[in-house]
């Protein structure tokens, strides 16, 4: 194994282990629907990840210096879409069992890849973070293997996350269960969200 294939799974791990409102995401979708549902909005993630990281290999810090101006707005814009989806959440939290509301389409895979691929790269902070750790290694090359290292980390730990949510919503599967592991995953989606434009 190269060292910058290593490199790039501790840096995978480093963006992808703190919990934030994707991992939430990811599990309160694998919870409420199936495994492969949550594994695929974790793959959505990790590509997302994948992608940050060959963008800061492809253009260091000229990439950085020019996505730093737009991580506000791109903050707020994330924050909004997370409120939504946390109000969406809570509003099947209390629906009938076995009733749907008008235009509500059933969650598939193909579908929560490309949702939490597109709000994952909403955050750019990541390919900041990812062009830091670049530029930190300048010199040692690598960049393929270092893509791959991140998405193979990012990967694993969203699977992870999945089947977590899986298993909860096996043990959770009355509506009762239903209705309060959504209105908890609803709840922290949203304080994630308000957290996110809220000074630091």
């Amino acid at each position: 194994m190269s060292a910058a294939f290593l490199a790039g799974v501790v840096a995978g791990y480093g963006v992808a282990l703190p919990m934030g409102a994707i991992g939430v995401l990811i599990a309160g979708l694998s919870a409420r629907t199936s495994l492969r549902v949550g594994a695929a909005a974790g793959l959505g993630a990790a590509t997302a990840d994948g992608l940050f990281a060959a963008i800061a290999v492809a253009g260091g810090a000229a990439v950085a210096s020019l996505i730093a101006p737009m991580a506000a707005p791109l903050r707020w814009v994330a924050a909004v879409v997370l409120l939504i989806i946390a109000a969406l959440t809570a509003r099947a939290a209390f629906r009938e069992p076995g009733t749907a509301a008008v235009g509500d389409r059933p969650v598939k895979p193909g579908r929560a890849y490309v949702g939490v691929l597109g709000l994952t790269l909403l955050n750019p902070a990541t390919v900041i973070y990812f062009a830091a750790l670049v530029l930190g290694r300048a010199g040692e090359g690598g960049g393929v293997p270092f893509v791959a290292g991140v998405i193979l980390a990012s990967a694993s730990w969203q699977l992870v996350i999945a089947a977590g949510g899986s298993l909860i919503g096996r043990r959770l599967t009355g509506p009762r269960g239903r209705t309060w592991t959504a209105l908890v995953s609803s709840i922290v989606i949203a304080a994630l969200a308000v957290r996110l434009v809220l000074p630091a």
